[in-house]
């Protein structure tokens, strides 16, 4: 009798670490490779193909976004701020020389794209927490982000 090979046991407790993980760090994905096996986890709906934005390196100079703020750390108490959920460069627009996502003004939907955050090469669109209006834009296009600064104030 031939024996069938056998299927490589799935370690739950790895995945279920891994999901904690990325629930703790705001990451949107994690791909690991041990003993032959490769695990990713991958939340739905928030990661973009690579190929989505072009390269910012023609850009001269990055497109000042930000609005008038009296101090960061005011703004990081109103309720209705949107910080970044991980390290990286923000971008108001999909591509360079493009319509921003939002301006001072827009109104959004729960779920519309605020803007798109770079991420060890993957493009990570930022969605609204909830309806409301952008109130103020407090990053500037294609500069550096750090986690929990704020981004966007949506009343």
């Amino acid at each position: 009798m031939a024996k069938s090979p056998k299927k490589p046991e799935v370690d739950h407790e790895l995945i279920h670490e891994l999901s904690k993980l990325l629930d703790e760090t705001g990451l949107s994905e994690i791909e690991i490779e041990q003993d032959g096996q490769r695990v990713r986890v991958a939340r739905g709906g928030t990661v973009v193909a690579a190929a989505a934005p072009a390269p910012r390196a023609t850009q001269a100079t990055p497109q000042p976004v930000a609005q008038s703020v009296s101090a960061p750390s005011d703004a990081a108490k109103h309720p209705g701020v949107v910080t970044s959920p991980m390290v990286g460069t923000a971008y108001a627009s999909p591509e360079p020389g493009a319509k921003p996502f939002v301006e001072v003004g827009t109104k959004v939907k729960a779920g519309d794209t605020l803007m798109i955050i770079e991420a060890m090469k993957t493009m990570n669109q930022i969605p609204a927490p909830r309806a409301g209006t952008v109130i103020q834009v407090l990053f500037e296009d294609g500069q550096p982000v750090e986690f929990g600064q704020p981004l966007v104030i949506v009343e």
